[in-house]
């Protein structure tokens, strides 16, 4: 990975001009041009005060040790649960904003993303604001430079060079693995109702990225998922099964997803008589997504249940 990723620009501000030759120069002071999903965005220089619309920016930035100052509320996977505590400034939900909150806090740095990125131009008239959205058809490669963007902001380059070359490898051996594994079908089971997802769509990654052939190749991209009946799982009759339970991700009752799936139907396909369904961490799935240690997480998960056979 190069030194200065081509999302993002330093540019130096001269902060004064000598009038005359023998005048001493004045200090010259960093200015951080970052360049996003909707277009650029200048910082004065390293933000000190920062506030996190994007759980796979606060991901990424706990893992590069990053201190972050305000998070919406909601529910976040074990490894951010300092952010939930009554210490961390809650500013409102992803969706919706606590304006009076954040602008309270008088930040350096609102960053948002995916579920929060309609509200770039709301925060943008309170403080600086970057929209770290991933762009699903190039998942993986739009995470990584998400990563390296904010690195570069806050000086944590060497950090992210260690934790993306680790992510790199496992990501060529993952996709080694599945090209063997056999078609898959990734669902996601919400209040009794299922969809599926294929490649394009918020959760294509597995397909496009780590290799993973899809056991239909007709899916229409949708925010939403393609709605689907336990009859059309076995018609196509994957060899492998991949669930996202939403329910628990995000923590509301409901029934669980290996239940719901537990019936004479479903028992039929190839993927429940081999015992290769997998129920993926619904969390770094459906919430945190793109982050530097969900996806890393993601894809040891994914190489664990395809070595297991």
């Amino acid at each position: 990975m190069s030194a200065m990723p081509k999302t993002l620009s330093l540019a130096l501000a001269v902060a004064g001009v000598a009038l005359a030759s023998h005048a001493m120069p004045s200090a010259a002071a960093a200015e951080i041009v970052v360049k996003h999903s909707k277009g650029e965005t200048t910082l004065s220089s390293t933000p000190q005060k920062v506030l996190v619309f994007d759980m796979a920016s606060l991901d990424t930035l706990h893992t590069l040790g990053v201190e972050v100052d305000g998070v919406p509320s909601g529910t976040k996977p074990d490894y951010l649960s300092k952010y939930s505590g009554s210490d961390i400034l809650n500013i409102g939900s992803l969706f919706e904003p606590d304006y009076e909150a954040v602008s309270g806090a008088k930040p350096d740095l609102i960053i948002v993303g995916g579920r929060s990125s309609a509200k770039f131009e709301d925060l943008a008239r309170i403080a600086p604001t970057i929209d770290m959205t991933i762009d699903p058809t190039h998942y993986v490669e739009s995470a990584k430079t998400n990563v390296e963007t904010l690195a570069e902001i806050f000086g944590k380059q060497a950090e992210a060079d260690a934790a993306l070359q680790k992510l790199d490898a496992s990501v060529t051996a993952l996709k080694q693995k599945a090209a063997a594994a056999g078609k898959g079908l990734l669902i996601l089971t919400t209040g009794g109702k299922m969809s599926t997802y294929g490649a394009g769509s918020r959760f294509g990654v597995l397909f496009t990225d780590y290799g993973i052939q899809q056991a239909d190749e007709t899916i229409k991209v949708g925010q939403h998922g393609q709605p689907i009946s336990f009859e059309y799982i076995l018609e196509r009759n994957p060899a492998w099964l991949f669930v996202i339970d939403r329910d628990a991700a995000i923590g509301r009752d409901g029934q669980a997803a290996a239940k719901f799936l537990d019936n004479e139907i479903v028992a039929r396909t190839t993927a429940w008589r081999e015992d290769q369904v997998v129920y993926l961490d619904s969390t770094a799935w459906y919430l945190v997504g793109g982050g530097l240690t969900a996806m890393q997480n993601t894809v040891d998960q994914l190489t664990e249940a395809l070595d297991a056979k």
